[in-house]
């Protein structure tokens, strides 16, 4: 770590899908030692949370030794201490002496709300979703587009959803290249935590009340607000629609784009690749194999182009098909950019 002696202090507010996979994809990119993890804050009990690390139905068993011991949660020997406090004030965070909380719970979305955990002893915080508006957060980052403009001056952080981070670099390419018109985004969702088995009270939402297994199922979604807040160019331009699909993980875009100027399939897919090997090498890549979903699974890319489902209606109107883990993928990039905003605060440290 440049101009620091000692590791990077973490704290992960929200044990879920995502903050069990940020803490993953530390362990898994060698990077536990010098960005460590000493808190978890979560409502579920211990045994839970140990043994949730240790297996999981989607990504396999955890890449090292997971035991709890007392109130942590010890892995390969270091322990990281659990608290189980329901608002920001409950965990004593000063006394942790944290630089970075991952906000994974996915309940503050608005400035008053991630002021508490700033006022409660957090230096710093990295949301897991968006802020409900841009001014809420002093950035929104997609990794690979914008994550060099951090000064080291912010306190929150976004780092949009997964859906942005899977689109935006395909839209930023065709807008730079080319130009875009209109766009059309349909997201297909793998279920999540918000649906029931079967047929329950869970959700507002009528359609969230239906068997997540059982059907296919349109839910609103933020996408076009989060694409037009990290791409101003295409600020009315974008539409989105979601679907959530009955399956346990990996997702997709389709994607239908007018361009600003005549195209074709070959030169967009030559576009993609150009980009897989050079500005958003390791974040966007290309693939003409015959895909089914389950082969991204645990893919740490935010988006994979299917260049096979590339099409043209006219010189102008294509339908591009994206894969995504959105699970892996997003913690990889929440990594990413706790390392990138990392090396920007560091020097300004006193």
């Amino acid at each position: 770590m440049s101009g620091s002696s000692r590791p990077v202090r973490l704290a992960i507010n929200g044990y879920g899908r995502i903050g069990r996979c940020f803490l993953r994809a530390l362990h898994e990119a060698g990077l536990a030692e010098t960005f460590q993890v000493v808190a978890i804050n979560e409502p579920a009990n211990g045994e839970s949370i140990a043994y949730l690390t240790r297996f999981d139905s989607t990504h396999g068993r955890f890449p090292a030794d997971v035991a709890l011991e007392g109130q942590a949660l010890v892995i390969d020997g270091r322990p990281i201490q659990l608290t189980h406090a329901d608002t920001p004030e409950g965990v004593d965070w000063r006394s942790l002496k944290i630089d970075l909380l991952v906000e994974c719970s996915g309940q503050y979305s608005n400035r008053a709300g991630l002021r508490r955990f700033i006022d409660a002893g957090c230096p710093r915080v990295l949301l897991s979703h968006p802020a409900n508006s841009a001014h809420d957060v002093d950035a929104t980052v997609v990794f690979g587009l914008n994550h060099e403009r951090l000064s080291g001056d912010e306190r929150i952080v976004s780092n949009a959803s997964c859906t942005t981070n899977a689109v935006v670099p395909v839209l930023e390419l065709l807008q730079r290249e080319i130009g875009i018109e209109q766009v059309l985004l349909t997201t297909l969702h793998s279920v999540m935590n918000d649906q029931p088995l079967a047929d329950g009270y869970h959700h507002s939402d009528l359609r969230r009340t239906r068997s997540a297994m059982q059907s296919m199922i349109p839910v609103s979604t933020g996408l076009a607000r989060g694409v037009e807040r990290l791409l101003p160019d295409l600020a009315g331009k974008v539409q989105a629609k979601a679907i959530r699909v009955p399956t346990l993980n990996v997702s997709a875009i389709d994607l239908v784009v007018a361009l600003a100027a005549d195209c074709d399939t070959q030169r967009i897919n030559e576009l993609l690749q150009q980009a897989a090997a050079g500005p958003w090498q390791g974040v966007l890549t290309a693939s003409a194999a015959p895909h089914a979903s389950i082969d991204f699974n645990h893919d740490p890319h935010s988006a994979i182009v299917d260049t096979t489902q590339t099409r043209a209606n006219g010189p102008r109107l294509f339908n591009l098909f994206i894969w995504f883990d959105n699970e892996w993928g997003f913690a990889n990039r929440m990594v990413d950019v706790a390392r990138c905003w990392h090396r920007a605060w560091e020097p300004h440290k006193t």
